[in-house]
């Protein structure tokens, strides 16, 4: 009797501490979804040079590189900056790239600049847009944002904005301005005035 008693009271105890938990259901949020995108790879403090057909002709530099290789289309993600060097044939930089935000549309080989992005060409070009793409497979780039482009005479604005890869052959659309820029050299100034 003593040990009905005591199984009795053991089985008791058991389902009054399990009973409340089977009758309340706390619902917890998933860690992961399957419409989130997580990285397979993710990299920090990058600075690295990139080969195509055997030569070096990138360099970057980047706080953080995501790669999403297991999405439908796979991509890279630049979004706490990027800062990309362009050589050509014998190893001089063609181009210097920095932007905001960037990615790298991997099946497509398009690159998307977004934010403060600012490049300049070998001859000294400066160009400033907040969004630029760049098409490795055609060798072009575009944008139908505002871009600004600094010459050493010029200053040429507008909306839309279409370049061979290399910056040396380029067109604005929708021009906004020409504004010359003026050299205030105080020995030509002497020299016009005597």
């Amino acid at each position: 009797m003593i040990l009905l008693n005591i199984t009795v009271a053991v089985w008791a105890t058991v389902m009054f501490i399990l009973l409340p938990a089977c009758s309340k259901k706390e619902k917890f949020a998933d860690a992961i979804n399957e419409n989130d995108q997580i990285p397979d790879l993710r990299t920090t403090g990058v600075t690295t040079l990139i080969s195509d057909s055997g030569m070096i002709r990138y360099k970057i530099i980047t706080a953080e590189w995501l790669i999403f290789n297991q999405v439908d289309t796979p991509f890279w993600a630049f979004e706490k900056g990027i800062y990309l060097e362009k050589f050509d044939s014998v190893f001089h930089i063609d181009a210097t790239i920095k932007a905001d935000t960037a990615y790298f549309i991997e099946p497509k080989n398009l690159w998307e600049l977004r934010g403060k992005v600012h490049i300049r060409n070998q001859q000294g070009d400066k160009f400033d847009t907040e969004q630029l793409f760049w098409d490795q497979k055609k060798e072009k780039l575009y944008s139908d944002k505002f871009i600004r482009i600094e010459q050493p005479d010029k200053i040429l604005t507008g909306y839309g904005f279409e370049s061979n890869q290399q910056l040396t052959e380029y067109q604005i659309y929708n021009n906004t301005g020409i504004f010359t820029v003026e050299d205030n050299n105080p020995s030509d100034t002497a020299k016009t005035n005597k």
